[in-house]
């Protein structure tokens, strides 16, 4: 017997308890459940747990907009985060309706049955499980749980000390006094460098190009300071709303105006390192917002490298050796541990395999609708944040128009949607991540959605724009197809 409900949703991470509280909310009569393949509530933020993790937005945007984030600290570590989204769950009753330990393999959609089955199985137990549902949301964010992207390194088998990748952090590791060199210019390297260099008796940041790197404040002061005469609920929704208008238009400046912004940010830097400091290891060769900018609380980057814990090289790998890693210009990094923060391998729906009646669909040959549908599969909603943005604030937008959807087709007794392109709409070179040229994309594109030529199949990445076509518009369109019973 496979269990049934009205809605399945598969990740039980940041997006998928938001989603799912949404549709407590906005849809009491639904029976509602998530299927999880890990044993705990928060998908990125429990499998992650290298020192320093730490949210690279600020938590006022971050958080979900139906429960605000409120604490004072604005780039808040994994814990923090974790603690948030289980929190959020109990609140809204959504623990209980997890099922923790499976992986999802196969989700099939019958026409004639109208309904999606999935199979999945219980990884400790090996055994295969069904399930049924009207629809199915696919809350899995856009990478591979089990293993990074980790390039081939020459000579890398020489190495007798112990090599280590972020995504999968040994439990209780002391690196106390040891000497570090993490390979990486992201998000993940600029966290892991400060926050070693604490004990370590050296961290080096070895790098092939620079990213942008830029310092926020550790907490909010000025909250701080109308808390004492405000309701918090009021500080907290001022914060987000003045933090989510900073974004946008610091991001829209960086496409008007790169190279204005890309002064103003190495100007912000070299306020930080110094005027006798080497600019050419925090000066990239794209313009801001080609790849995401990283940010760091309280310039803890820079203050390392000022006191000298840390220290950066921007040069290329000639080979591992017994004791560290030589470079191309000679010199060698000597090192206890090596860290290779070499960035993600991309996946869609968690690799479970999607099948319309009968034949299989291929995410990279689809496009979205209204970046919260899947071109040509029926009854399926797909969550995906923003990548230019906080995250967050694009799963709460499209949860709710799920919910708008679903209750619209509830109140006029419609069982399947499928939106439907036109002939020549796909963008064949175009992913729905856009302009961003990271090499985790670049390496991963193949298996990303397409972008259309126009409204509803372009991914807008922008939030006024994108909250007004799924919050504010009609949810009759004649692109979506809907069928009765």
């Amino acid at each position: 017997m496979k269990q049934h409900y009205d809605v399945l949703i598969v990740g039980a991470g940041l997006s998928g308890i938001g989603t799912a509280c949404h549709m407590a909310k906005e849809m009491p009569y639904a029976r509602i459940a998530i299927i999880e393949r890990r044993k705990a509530i928060g998908g990125t933020w429990d499998l992650f747990r290298y020192p320093g993790i730490r949210s690279d937005s600020d938590m006022f945007s971050f958080g979900y907009s139906f429960r605000p984030w409120n604490e004072l600290k604005v780039l808040a570590d994994g814990p923090a985060i974790r603690r948030y989204i289980v929190d959020t769950a109990r609140e809204y009753g959504i623990e209980q309706k997890i099922h923790f330990g499976l992986r999802t393999i196969r989700a099939d959609w019958s026409s004639e049955q109208q309904r999606w089955s999935l199979e999945c199985q219980d990884e400790d137990t090996g055994e295969f499980l069904g399930f049924t549902c009207n629809y199915l949301v696919s809350c899995t964010g856009y990478y591979d749980y089990d293993q990074g992207f980790l390039p081939d390194f020459p000579s890398e088998e020489r190495f007798q000390g112990l090599r280590i990748h972020p995504q999968h952090w040994p439990e209780n590791l002391d690196y106390r006094g040891k000497r570090v060199v993490v390979i990486g210019s992201g998000a993940t390297a600029v966290t892991l460098v400060p926050s070693m260099a604490e004990s370590a008796e050296h961290v080096t940041m070895l790098q092939r190009s620079p990213s942008y790197v830029f310092s926020v404040p550790g907490r909010d002061k000025l909250s701080s300071v109308l808390r004492r005469f405000l309701p918090e609920s009021l500080v907290y929704g001022l914060a987000r709303k003045r933090n989510i208008v900073l974004q946008r238009q610091l991001y829209k400046a960086s496409k008007r105006w790169p190279n204005l912004v890309r002064s103003w940010l190495l100007s912000g830097v070299k306020k930080q390192v110094g005027k006798d400091f080497d600019m050419r290891h925090f000066t990239p060769r794209y313009q801001p917002w080609d790849e995401r900018i990283c940010a760091v609380p309280d310039a803890d980057l820079f203050k390392a490298l000022r006191e000298g814990r840390a220290s950066i090289e921007t040069d290329t790998i000639e080979s591992f050796t017994e004791t560290g890693i030589k470079l191309h210009s000679g010199k060698e990094l000597k090192a206890d541990i090596i860290v290779t923060a070499t960035g993600l391998k991309l996946q869609t729906c968690g690799g479970m395999e999607l099948v319309v009646d009968g034949e299989p669909r291929s995410l990279g040959r689809l496009m979205t609708y209204k970046g919260a549908m899947l071109q040509d599969i029926p009854n399926m909603g797909f969550v995906f944040g923003y990548t230019n943005a906080p995250w967050t604030l694009k799963v709460d937008i499209t949860a709710a128009y799920l919910c708008r959807l679903f209750n619209y087709m509830r109140s006029r007794n419609l069982k399947v949607v499928t939106p439907r392109a036109p002939v020549g709409e796909v963008q064949v070179q175009e992913t729905v991540l856009g302009s961003l040229q990271s090499g985790y994309i670049k390496r991963g594109e193949a298996i990303l959605p397409r972008q259309g030529r126009g409204w509803p199949w372009r991914v807008l990445h922008d939030f006024e724009r994108d909250r007004a076509m799924l919050l504010g518009q009609p949810i009759e369109d004649a692109a979506l197809e809907f069928k009765g019973a």
